[in-house]
């Protein structure tokens, strides 16, 4: 039996030849734009050695799950017969498959391979290698002593100074799955929990723009005497690096079918309860089947919507599609300001974001708060709660209110917390 299989963040590494693909300087997922890509799964149940009487087995468990000798001949198979060259993998707890990429040797049409992979008994999955985009647009007295609040003016239209008097999203657990985050800007002290990269190679702080934004939306530290304040400022961040920036100063970022699908199985073995996707793309069959995974167990799923019904992630039910207030596009479950939003930049910067990125993170954001609050809190019940009443104006959202209404359904009137720290 092959060893404990590799973690994908050695994606990037060929397994056959011992030579790395070669990559554009600004895809360091190290998957050649130039050349093809599949990803295909198989099934995979790796073997439970019996263990001697009077003993308890240890060689199987939640971390030690490995790649079955089957699932390892069935992938040395396919790349044969296909012509095919295998150059990541990785085997998949969550859906009990080993997920392999294969770079396709010759000119044959993507589909023509797909479909005849498709039609092989041994495989579950096959897909093209996808790539997603995160959506924002580059910009054109107070309760806080944090001196850029008086800019925030999308605090003020989500009601979100109110909420802060009952909840902050203290205790809460936010999975963002993005680009890295500067983790030392001083409007995220002790805010990210931890960060885990699905990125070969490493960068530096400057190329984690659109990570860092999201995070400041959601958490920045309020009451600091420095910048501005997180919707939720008690929460705390798990980084899940599946994206990378695709130039210097920008703060458009993508990434991948891979690099995703190793995020997203990672966030829901940490069990976070709420996952903030800020990111847009083709649907994608492996995603989705770890989306709805996740959804099974009951984690919150925020993503951005495009208008385009089919985009991943919000064209999976169950999953809240934020789309801004300005504009609203069709399709999403909450609307939230999307234009000119104040945020956090690395090195202690702060600028203004736009797009539908910006909506997804406010909207995970007053959900933290929701969760400091209740919990066992589902997405309906979310929506339902920001929502407010039936006769409220369309697209406008109330945290503070949100929050009142769940203490009130709760029959609690104690303050979740009466002053920010």
């Amino acid at each position: 039996m092959r060893a404990l299989a590799q973690l994908c963040a050695l994606a990037a590494v060929l397994l056959s030849a011992g030579t790395s693909l070669p990559a554009r300087a600004d895809d360091p997922s190290g998957f050649d734009p130039h050349h093809q890509f599949v990803v295909v799964t198989f099934a995979n149940v790796p073997h439970r050695p019996a263990a001697r009487a009077g003993t308890t087995a240890r060689r199987y468990t939640g971390d030690t799950y490995g790649v079955a000798q089957s699932a390892h001949d069935q992938a040395r198979r396919v790349a044969s017969v296909y012509s095919l060259r295998q150059v990541a993998s990785w085997p998949i707890k969550e859906l009990a498959v080993h997920c392999v990429v294969y770079e396709i040797l010759d000119s044959r049409p993507l589909a023509d391979v797909l479909a005849a992979l498709t039609k092989d008994p041994g495989v579950t999955l096959a897909q093209p290698l996808q790539e997603f985009r995160t959506l924002t647009a580059e910009p054109a007295s107070s309760t806080y002593n944090d001196p850029l609040y008086g800019l925030q003016t999308n605090m003020v239209s989500l009601g979100v100074a109110a909420a802060h008097e009952r909840a902050q999203g203290a205790g809460v657990r936010v999975g963002l799955i993005d680009t890295g985050v500067d983790a030392s800007h001083p409007d995220l002290q002790d805010r990210i929990a931890r960060t885990s990269s699905f990125v070969a190679g490493t960068a530096s702080a400057a190329a984690y723009r659109h990570g860092t934004a999201m995070a400041g939306l959601i958490a920045a530290v309020a009451n600091n005497r420095i910048g501005m304040v997180g919707i939720a400022p008690l929460a705390r961040i798990e980084v899940f690096q599946a994206c990378w920036q695709l130039e210097p100063d920008s703060d458009a970022a993508a990434c991948n079918t891979f690099t995703l699908a190793q995020a997203l199985a990672a966030a829901i073995e940490s069990r976070v309860p709420l996952i903030n996707l800020s990111i847009a793309g083709p649907p994608d069959p492996l995603l989705g089947a770890l989306v709805q995974s996740g959804l099974k167990r009951g984690v919150i799923f925020v993503g951005s919507v495009t208008g385009d019904a089919a985009s991943f992630p919000t064209n999976i039910a169950g999953v809240i599609g934020a789309g801004g207030s300005e504009q609203q596009q069709p399709g999403a479950s909450l609307y939230a300001p999307a234009t000119h939003v104040l945020t956090l930049r690395p090195a202690a910067q702060y600028d203004f974001e736009s797009g539908t990125s910006v909506a997804a993170a406010e909207v995970t954001g007053m959900i933290a708060l929701l969760l400091s609050v209740d919990s066992r809190l589902t997405a309906d019940s979310a929506i339902a709660l920001l929502k407010g009443s039936p006769g409220a104006q369309p697209g406008t959202l109330d945290a503070g209110a949100a929050v009142a209404r769940l203490e009130a359904a709760h029959g609690n009137s104690r303050l979740a917390s009466r002053s920010l720290r």
